[in-house]
């Protein structure tokens, strides 16, 4: 059995906090305009009416009360719907590595070491800023860290399996220390004028040291992991490079973040419940041996069936399955490992399990013991 810990945590979210009260003032606003601008194609039939949101509509769909992100004003503003931000070029540091940057001092802190012990830098996250060069040698360059990272991404999984990935490279020899990065700016990609999606996302970044026989006082072993990525569309995203040559030029709303909600709690839930229960069989363990999930922050409703199914039981106490979720929304990949960050209550001995889903689909469940 390798010895090889999470050593530290850390993380960033967006500078400024806006309510349910404030999104839906903002996302009613703009549908009364539409209706009004439209009314007669609508009194027509040749288009449909926009329908209002609610706070009670995103509570009950969601357990969403609050989420941080990068620019309120323009978001919330009915003339523009979308964070504006400076413009990326080769004489700024881009904004995914600010962040990274952040979240990562943290990390290295909590962790007891310094820059010039990493190894190596891998940076996974559902919504990059650039194909090339990886924004993981950028936070290398500025850290003053030595030697390989590249960036990775596989949807909302992206956090748990990068964890992973860093684990293999330290168990193959390649690595004694890596930093491992998931910055989660996900407003540019957020579709406000959407009913059902206006209120879902937070940006936020989170940060982690995995290291072999760590000394860190923060550390947990991580005892398992087990993946499973299974093709589906039903979250997707269209945005890419190839969007200027497509021979049918599409609207810019084709290309944000699009989800059949219903289908993924349907098919993804059960698989969750599914590959945890048989991950801990393999390992010999009970769901009772397990003191805490950390589960990926999607849908307040998807966590309490995934726990409620490897349970046996919907009565269980909130701390064992902690949720970010109400003040930070949806924030992809990095919400499994910032509810661990921020609710991690195992003491000597207690096992815990980290636990990501999403686009792909994929899936990557992590277990952990402190030690």
């Amino acid at each position: 059995m390798e010895n090889i810990y999470i050593a530290g945590t850390g993380y960033w979210k967006g500078d400024e906090v806006v309510t349910n009260d404030e999104i839906v003032t903002s996302f009613n606003s703009y549908v009364e305009r539409f209706n009004d601008q439209n009314s007669q194609a609508i009194e027509a039939g040749t288009m449909e009416p926009l329908g209002p949101s609610s706070v009670e509509f995103i509570e009950k769909a969601s357990g969403i009360k609050t989420r941080y992100l990068i620019d309120k004003k323009n978001c919330l503003d009915i003339d523009v719907m979308r964070p504006i931000l400076r413009e990326e070029s080769s004489e700024n540091v881009s904004i995914l590595a600010e962040m990274s940057i952040h979240a990562a001092k943290e990390a290295i802190e909590q962790a007891g070491i310094e820059t010039k012990d990493i190894d190596a830098v891998i940076l996974g996250t559902s919504h990059s800023a650039r194909n090339y060069p990886a924004v993981a040698c950028e936070v290398m360059d500025e850290l003053g860290i030595e030697g390989y990272g590249y960036d990775m991404l596989i949807g909302c999984s992206s956090t748990t399996f990068a964890i992973s990935n860093a684990y293999s490279d330290i168990a193959s020899g390649l690595a004694n220390t890596i930093l491992v990065i998931n910055p989660e700016l996900t407003s540019p990609h957020n579709d406000f004028t959407l009913r059902d999606s206006h209120f879902i996302f937070g940006d936020a970044c989170v940060a982690t040291v995995v290291q072999k026989d760590s000394l860190s006082k923060n550390r947990v072993k991580i005892k398992d992991r087990k993946l499973v990525t299974q093709f589906s569309n039903n979250i997707r995203s269209d945005f890419s490079y190839l969007n200027r040559v497509e021979e049918s030029p599409r609207d810019e709303s084709d290309l944000f973040f699009k989800q059949n909600g219903k289908s993924v709690f349907k098919e993804v839930c059960p698989m969750v419940a599914k590959l945890i229960s048989e991950q801990l069989i393999d390992a010999g363990l009970d769901a009772s041996d397990i003191s805490q999930f950390w589960l990926h922050q999607a849908n307040s409703n998807m966590c309490r069936f995934i726990m409620t199914k490897i349970l046996g039981t919907d009565d269980f106490d909130a701390d064992r399955a902690p949720m970010i979720l109400s003040e930070f929304g949806n924030v992809a990949s990095a919400g499994s490992l910032l509810s661990f960050h921020l609710n991690n209550k195992l003491e000597n001995g207690d096992k815990g399990i980290i636990c990501s889903f999403g686009a792909g689909y994929s899936i990557c469940s992590l277990i952990i013991e402190k030690e």
